[in-house]
């Protein structure tokens, strides 16, 4: 299976740990992900006016990517695309069902009159979709070192699940990140906090607001027995692990918690090389290495 690629930025960034195992293990199981050519930033924030028709033509370009690599052959019959960040997954389908509309699709295509214009027929997945098109059983057998005794609560957040029509699963108990942890034979945790938010940009400048939805967010799924929490978007893992120091500031009680994205579990469980695990890169707050270790996992 070839399929195009949209990294995003953070991909590219803070959040290398979550390609290189993405990509890994899209590999083992027979996907060949290929990266878009001159993609740019999907513009992520959300407008805050209701005639947002502008903030929709960076996404669209990107969709615009897919049409010519189907053209060029790059792909055949693949008018899909990939991508592994929650916002960019949420950005990419929300100007996608935008544009639905054939007058605001007309003025999208009328602003970007050096690009062919985009006809709407590019179906948007985020990699936990197109995992699960590809089967668990499938997932299963490449299972080499199974979790066992690893326990791992779900994180989702928001932007994966709402709203509904863009949403990967049920919004209010999704199960999609549960069924690929057990299949990797992890001890999943119930996370009560697994669908709410983790405080988005107000990182930048409230943090006070971050650490309380930090703190709640890890005690509740360390209440319930976490060891370690599997998360989706690299908003989410920045808040849940990096702001934990500014979390245990406020709140002394908090204990301190290792964040993963799921695509390292899966590198870690399918036995892949440990460059692909994403755990030497200087990317955390409360490094995993250690319980993974005790685990034998690493």
């Amino acid at each position: 299976m070839r399929i195009p690629y949209f990294p995003g930025c953070a991909m590219k960034t803070t959040a290398k740990n979550c390609e290189v195992s993405a990509m890994a293990v899209a590999s083992k199981l027979g996907i060949e992900m290929v990266e878009l050519p001159r993609w740019n930033c999907c513009g992520v924030f959300p407008s805050l006016v209701n005639d947002d028709l502008m903030r929709h033509v960076a996404p669209i370009r990107n969709l615009i990517r897919v049409q010519e690599m189907n053209k060029s052959g790059i792909v055949e019959n693949e008018y899909r695309l990939v991508t592994l960040c929650s916002m960019c997954y949420h950005t990419l389908k929300e100007a996608n069902l935008f544009v639905k509309d054939k007058e605001k699709l007309t003025k999208i295509n009328t602003f970007m009159d050096r690009e062919e214009e985009y006809g709407g027929g590019v179906k948007v997945l985020s990699f936990l979709e197109l995992l699960k098109g590809v089967g668990y059983e499938k997932i299963a057998k490449e299972v080499k070192k199974p979790l066992k005794g690893l326990k791992v609560a779900p994180y989702y957040g928001c932007l994966l699940l709402r709203p509904r029509e863009i949403g990967v699963d049920d919004p209010e108990n999704p199960t999609i990140l549960e069924k690929l942890l057990e299949v990797l034979g992890a001890d999943v945790v119930d996370n009560p906090c697994k669908v709410q938010c983790c405080g988005s940009y107000h990182t930048v400048d409230r943090k006070s607001i971050i650490a309380k939805l930090t703190y709640d967010n890890l005690r509740y799924p360390i209440e319930n027995g976490a060891e370690i929490i599997a998360t989706c978007c690299p908003l989410c893992t920045f808040n849940l692990d990096s702001r934990q120091k500014e979390t245990k500031e406020l709140y002394r009680d908090l204990r301190e918690t290792p964040i993963v994205y799921y695509t390292q579990l899966m590198a870690i469980a399918f036995e892949l090389e440990k460059k692909f695990y994403g755990l030497d890169l200087d990317l955390y707050y409360k490094n995993p290495k250690p319980l993974l270790k005790a685990k034998n996992l690493y």
